[in-house]
């Protein structure tokens, strides 16, 4: 059974880096994984005379220090980041403690070094110097001891060098962080907007209604002793405009289901920069009607998630035009393509596209990406061609300069 205190020592401070991992959906223990270096502490001695360089001293100093340096790692990754910087510190007294008898312990300077990096530093002035200082403390040690001079240079460099890496990678998390932080914001402030919009739509909408039908069932409850047809009439009346409330509620909930293609277009560049793939789209056509723009969204997101999850692309493209009478969406990628079964996906964009009275094309040649298209006619525009055609092709009577079957005025 652990101490109780011993077990609150081991509980991840709010601030601490096992806390993050946490929040983040990650394991606490997957930072475990940079002790695999510590692993140059049981390697060193074979680089000085081969297995002799196995001696008692060394054992007693790993048997005493390994532990400890464990501790101080542990510590690191639970402590807050404020304090976080005292255990590396610790990790460099331990190399510098045993630096006379123990060349192992030089795994202990450069964890301290690069540990350092992870702490709540208040400028990274103050990180370099403290980075500076442990160097210049190192080195000074080890020319008072005696070191070979390749010692005093090869491990400022070495530090130097893996202290970079991890630092840029270090910045390069926090913008990566801040861009999620960023786009989980815009998702917000979205849904906010629209459950406002909902909202508004919903009491322009039914707030009149309502007043509406409480105003006829009450003239008709007071008509019901005295006028009974007249009572009847407001009644059948009420009932009416609950029935147009009722499909003009049927016809906004529709709406707000469905996403417009704009706001589809927006979540399928999140969705696939995710995934590391470059989304190219070029302007939409004006005044679709809200069936075809409410199947072409759906049509869009199914073939945008398969782009993430299946194509292994790295680009794709999205076209939406008018062309005639109708309008045509096509969507590409550079992926690995060799598709040539239709999937539940793809069953289902067709099944949507045939209920648009419309066509589905689909090529995905192997290695050559992948490319749909999409084309739904457009009613109204169908109506106005066939106008067109019609008038093009009749022809004119030479002698009365009329159509034929034109009345005459």
């Amino acid at each position: 059974m652990i101490p109780a205190f011993i077990a609150r020592w081991f509980v991840p401070a709010p601030d601490s880096a096992a806390a993050d991992d946490l929040r983040r959906g990650k394991s606490p223990w997957a930072d475990s994984v940079h002790l695999l270096w510590s692993l140059w502490i049981f390697i060193t001695p074979m680089f000085d005379h081969g297995l002799r360089g196995y001696t008692l001293t060394w054992l007693l100093c790993t048997l005493g220090s390994y532990p400890l340096f464990l501790l101080l790692f542990a510590r690191m990754q639970l402590a807050p980041r404020r304090t976080a910087r005292f255990y590396a510190w610790g990790m460099a007294a331990l190399c510098f403690g045993l630096l006379r008898w123990y060349p192992s312990g030089l795994s202990y300077f450069v964890y301290a070094c690069v540990m350092l990096s992870h702490c709540d530093m208040r400028s990274f002035r103050n990180y370099v110097v403290q980075i500076l200082v442990l160097n210049a403390i190192y080195v000074a040690l080890a020319w008072w001891i005696g070191f070979p001079a390749s010692l005093l240079v090869i491990m400022p460099v070495t530090v130097f060098v893996i202290c970079t890496i991890v630092t840029v990678e270090q910045i390069h998390k926090e913008k990566d962080a801040a861009l999620s932080l960023s786009h989980d914001e815009v998702r917000r402030l979205a849904a906010t907007a629209e459950r406002e919009r909902i909202g508004r739509d919903l009491h322009d909408l039914l707030g009149h209604t309502l007043s509406l039908i409480t105003l006829k069932l009450e003239l008709s409850r007071k008509l019901f002793d005295r006028d009974v047809d007249a009572a009847r009439r407001e009644v059948e009346e009420a009932e009416k405009v609950a029935r147009h409330a009722l499909a003009e509620v049927r016809s906004a909930v529709t709406g707000i289901r469905a996403t417009d293609l704009a706001a589809e277009l927006a979540s399928a560049r999140l969705l696939l920069e995710s995934s590391r793939v470059h989304l190219d789209y070029g302007d939409l056509p004006t005044d679709l009607p809200g069936d075809v723009e409410r199947g072409l969204s759906l049509i869009l997101r199914e073939a945008v998630t398969n782009i993430a999850r299946h194509a292994d692309a790295s680009q794709a493209r999205i076209e939406i035009m008018h062309e005639r009478a109708s309008v045509c969406m096509q969507i590409s990628d550079n992926g690995r393509g060799g598709i040539e079964v239709d999937g539940n996906g793809l069953c289902g964009m067709r099944e949507r596209v045939r209920a648009l009275g419309g066509t589905l094309t689909f090529e995905s040649p192997r290695g050559q990406g992948s490319r749909l298209r999409v084309v739904v006619p457009l009613p109204i525009m169908r109506l106005v061609e066939t106008s067109r055609s019609s008038l093009d092709t009749t022809t004119v009577d030479p002698l009365t300069h009329r159509i034929p079957g034109q009345p005459v005025a």
